[in-house]
């Protein structure tokens, strides 16, 4: 289950602490993140490893446990470094777990691996991705970290900390002889079910006396008789840390399954265990017990997710929550707004700018733009270096700021509204108050809260996040409860010296090698951020461009009209503006930046960029951003209207076709033209519309079923393209006048057309895979098929012979082609809905008196690949089968057709062979499965016979194994295995014997039975085989 975490072959001392046959993994090129405000690492999860992160991070608040790990020096464990020398001793897990320890203490990032830990197990990378069970973990992790630590000063290290002793007692009522047996533990498992909270089952199990009385007596060894007693249990030794494993999860043996139990169940934060104890005598604190770790199982039995709370004894994280930090920041400026210094804290600076602002939010450029008018010099040369980007910044002080959804607006949330902060030390970014000073030989405690000592965090895999204790209470029950309590002694008190220092009883040779990855981390950030400022930009020459048609267009090719360039966003736009000069020698007069976007209907110019003492991070230039370079009046002598108002749009138009234009039943012409979205509905009327004609528009947008075409009246005409929703891809339909009774003037709408106006996808899968394109058809509902297939041949461009040698099939959502579409089927009787995708295939498409059907061989559909066949509907099931046969190769009368089910299983057959499929109510598209057998007769059943005859062990036993290898399934009637011996029978000196099959009517008698059962038996006797 775990690997090899629990064998004790010594598997401790290994040459290769990497495993063997493992591949070095690659270097990510990501650094991991840094810490968060908590200054807590969690764990990665490696696919199911949660309940293993839950248990290592107790052990990690453990700080006695963790202490006395970190006192076993290399001469005792050896080194990692050592592993690959022939003749050293290396013990891995203990060296994997203290490396892991100091990682989880001092390395400056978010989350830690636990890889080369899982490793050191024997793990392999499928038992990392199987979630286990966290109680069966601990047992197993202490014995395996005992196992490894003999012959070392931490040989009883688990023995130590963990370790107590229960002690069951029988007390005899006659003579009061005590009869007593011990038991150590390391974990006590209490009961849940039936049971309100933990002291109720401690009593249970410690205080309550079980009784031998009337018939259930007890033999008492002094007294040599059957006596009355009494039986109790006791803890005699009570260890530092106890473990309690609550028995969440039962079996429901009425309904042969396991459940878990989810009801009530309360512990206390502190508990007094002398009730429980055989020796009271001792001071109440002596038997004083404080919770500090509980681990929480979210979901089911069969699967779900461990995390876990926990008490930090030693205070080494940062426990704020949101409402007490807002309130500690507001206190700390206030009180620093009368001691400011010159030099003004960000914070505030980005406060006043905020306070200032009319709108609740205002761009995050934008916001730096007015840093920079305030203080005269911009985020990345003041405060860049010391507190990151300023949108990273803003995050970080969420319980200030308030980001919109997708990151690019910020405002200040209305606590912090109109309050204006001075600098103050401790207003600093949380990277830079979480920055430990790895280097100092000492860190000084941090300042705490008056509630210290009552730190909890939720720790779950990476994430961390400080809890209150009382949250502990909703983990009483429900299907998220705590599974695991820890509780540790009242007396152990911790060292001042411990308080806030992670650095503590560390040894120097983790410490030098902590120092060196955080260096190493602080490097790969730098260089990571440095490769990360640096943005593409796509430049395009105004002398390669040509306007027309309401945009610019390139007068060559793409890749000729665009120049490509990587420069660092820090730079300033005057610095752009000079790479751009050098770069194009030759230019002459005044050169404009402008803003450039790739539309539908062309390449169009935005705003003009301005101020060259702006960071291009300033100004909102973004990776893969497009500029045009020109001289901000005309491109090729044609003046270019620039700006969103002026964006061009691209509209489709429709129009009554002529009679038979477009195929059957087909009402329409299509054309698309292109306007300026601030042209009035004026002009556009003008330029399509003839005298009376009107204009309408689909109000369901350009990907959406047309089912609603309003009419633009005549006040609409002074709007424009946008204001009236028209939008790239909107379809407008113009009517002449003698076409207008199409429409319902006192509603607007369009009546009889409406339902006519479709189209359809067509995609080619009759050629390479690499060719495969599709096309937009448009149809009617009564468009036929053929006259679709063959306008996307022509549309694709294919050889018009293909068309008596292929079909359309539709395409369903996971891409999986559907059964062929009658090609004189219309729209309306294939049941195709606008924007259906068809796939134009190979081979004929079959006629409407035929069907298209699915079929594999057997149930598992892995194992056989599905086929497909075109039969008559009228065509009996017998001839159907045969036809199957015949195309999966194969023969014989030993078959029978079943359909498939919901389950994609092998469900009802098809026991009426000389039934029609079309009476059998098969459809198109249905799948059917050949299974192997015969069926029998209607009205008849098949039984397996088995006799009792009388034992021969040796040959006869032999004989009777082979008799029955490869019909499993009838033995399992009968509890048989055959992969084992024949069972052993009722009545001594007899075997049993399969004898056969007989098939007999379902309505037959017993008797019919038995005596039908004669001849088996006496092929069983000597004639059988």
């Amino acid at each position: 289950m775990f690997g090899d975490l629990f064998e004790e072959d010594f598997s401790f001392i290994s040459n290769n602490h990497c495993g063997k046959g493992k591949k070095s993994k690659p270097r990510e090129s990501e650094p991991p993140a840094p810490r968060d405000f908590t200054n807590l690492s969690g764990i990665k999860n490696q696919g199911g490893t949660c309940y293993l992160n839950s248990l290592l991070q107790t052990l990690l608040f453990t700080p006695e446990f963790r202490e006395a790990l970190f006192s076993l020096g290399p001469e005792e464990l050896g080194t990692l470094d050592d592993s690959k020398k022939p003749d050293a001793k290396v013990r891995i897990i203990p060296l994997q777990l203290q490396r892991l320890f100091a990682q989880l203490l001092l390395l400056d990032q978010q989350a830690a691996s636990t890889t080369d830990l899982t490793e050191s197990f024997g793990w392999s990378s499928h038992e990392e991705m199987r979630q286990h069970d966290v109680q069966e973990l601990n047992r197993i992790l202490f014995s395996a970290l005992e196992t490894s630590l003999v012959g070392t000063s931490g040989h009883d290290l688990i023995n130590r900390l963990y370790h107590g002793i229960v002690v069951n007692q029988i007390v005899c009522k006659e003579c009061k002889n005590v009869s007593e047996r011990q038991e150590d533990f390391l974990d006590l498992t209490v009961a849940v079910k039936g049971v309100a909270g933990l002291e109720e089952a401690l009593w249970n199990m410690y205080v309550e006396e079980e009784y031998f009385e009337n018939d259930n007596l007890y033999r008492c060894g002094a007294c040599d008789k059957l006596v009355e007693a009494s039986k109790s249990a006791k803890l005699r030794k009570l260890p530092p840390f106890l473990t309690i494993s609550l028995l969440r999860f039962n079996f429901d043996f009425e309904k042969c399954e396991r459940y878990k139990e989810t009801s009530c169940y309360t512990f206390p934060i502190q508990i007094n265990l002398r009730p429980f104890c055989e020796q009271t005598e001792m001071d109440d604190s002596e038997y004083m017990y404080e919770l500090f770790s509980v681990i929480i199982h979210k979901g089911g039995c069969y699967g779900g997710h461990y995390h876990v709370y926990i008490r930090d004894v030693d205070e080494l994280g940062n426990w704020q929550l949101q409402e007490e930090e807002d309130g500690l920041i507001e206190e700390r400026a206030l009180r620093d707004t009368e001691n400011a210094k010159e030099t003004e804290n960000p914070l505030a600076v980005l406060k006043r700018i905020l306070s200032e602002e009319e709108a609740k939010q205002i761009p995050v450029d934008q916001l730096g733009q007015k840093l920079l008018e305030k203080k005269g010099v911009s985020w990345n040369k003041k405060y860049r270096k010391q507190y990151g980007a300023l949108r990273k910044y803003l995050q970080n002080h969420p319980q200030i700021f308030q980001l919109s959804p997708d990151g690019s607006k910020v405002g200040l949330k209305e606590a912090h509204k109109f309050r204006l902060d001075s600098h103050g030390q401790n207003l600093q970014s949380p990277s830079q108050k979480n920055d430990v000073q790895w280097n100092c030989e000492k860190n000084p405690p941090r300042p705490r809260a008056a509630s210290a000592g009552c730190h909890w965090f939720d720790l779950n895999d990476s994430k961390v996040q400080p809890i209150k204790e009382k949250d502990i209470e909703k983990q009483f029950q429900g299907k998220e409860s705590a599974y695991m309590l820890f509780y540790r002694k009242a007396q152990l008190k911790r060292p001042p010296e411990a308080r806030g220092n992670p650095r503590y009883q560390i040894p120097e040779h983790l410490l030098n090698e902590m120092n060196v990855a955080n260096t190493e981390l602080q490097k790969k950030r730098a260089e990571c951020e440095s490769a990360n400022n640096g943005i593409d930009l796509h430049l395009h020459l105004s002398s390669c461009y040509k306007f027309h048609n309401g945009a610019l267009h390139p007068s060559l090719s793409w890749k000729e009209s665009v120049v490509d360039l990587t420069i660092d966003r820090r730079k300033t736009l005057g610095e752009l503006r000079q790479a751009v000069f050098q770069m194009l020698e030759s230019w002459e007069g005044d050169m404009v930046l402008s803003m450039a976007k790739p539309l539908p209907a062309g390449l169009h110019l935005y705003q003009v960029l301005d101020g060259d003492e702006l960071t291009l991070d300033g100004i909102g230039l973004a990776d893969g951003a497009d500029i045009f370079i020109w001289n901000g009046k005309e491109v090729g002598g044609t003046k270019v209207l620039t700006g969103p108002e002026h964006e061009p749009v691209v509209l489709n138009v429709l129009r009554l076709a002529e009679h038979n234009e477009g195929g059957k039943g087909q009402h329409f012409s299509e054309t698309q033209l292109v306007v300026s979205c601030s042209t009035s509905l004026g002009q556009l009327h003008s330029a399509l519309a003839p005298a009376g004609g009107i204009i309408l528009k689909n109000g369901s947008g350009a990907d959406r079923e047309a089912k609603n075409w309003e009419v633009f009246h005549e006040e609409d005409m002074k709007e424009t393209v946008r204001s009236v929703g028209l939008r790239d891809g909107c379809s407008v339909l113009i009517l002449d006048s003698h076409d207008q009774s199409f429409v319902n003037v006192a509603s607007g709408n369009l009546t009889a057309f409406t339902y006519d106006i479709s189209w359809l996808q067509v995609k080619n899968f009759c050629g390479e895979e690499e060719e495969e394109k599709h096309v937009k058809i448009t149809a009617t509902i009564d468009t036929v098929m053929s006259d679709i297939k063959m306008k996307a041949i022509r549309e694709l461009q294919l050889e018009e012979e293909l068309a008596t040698e292929s079909c359309l099939r539709p395409v369903s959502g996971n891409g999986k082609l559907l059964s062929p579409v009658p090609e004189d089927y219309t729209v309306k009787e294939a049941e195709l809905k606008m924007g259906s995708l068809l796939g134009l295939c190979r081979g004929k498409a079959p006629t409407s008196t035929q069907l298209f059907l699915y079929f594999v061989v057997g149930s598992d559909q892995s194992c056989s690949p599905e086929m497909e066949i075109v039969v008559e509907e009228t065509a009996s099931v017998r001839e159907c089968l045969n036809l199957m046969l015949e195309k999966s190769g194969l023969s014989g009368d030993n078959w029978h057709l079943r359909r498939l089910d919901w389950c994609y299983e092998a469900g009802e057959a098809l026991s009426q062979e000389n039934a029609t499929l079309k009476e059998l109510n098969v459809c198109r598209g249905d799948t059917l499965v050949i299974t192997e057998g015969k069926l029998p007769g209607k009205g008849f059943l098949k039984i397996p016979i088995w006799w009792l005859k009388p034992s021969s062990r040796k040959k006869h036993g032999e004989k009777a194994q082979d008799q029955v290898n490869g019909i499993t399934w009838k033995m399992e009637a009968l509890q048989v295995s055959a992969a084992a011996a024949p069972p052993e029978p009722a009545h001594p000196g007899l075997d049993l014997c399969y004898a056969g099959r007989i098939e007999i009517a379902g309505e037959a008698s017993l008797e019919d039975l038995k005596m039908q059962s004669v001849v088996p038996w006496h092929l069983c006797h000597g004639h059988w085989l």
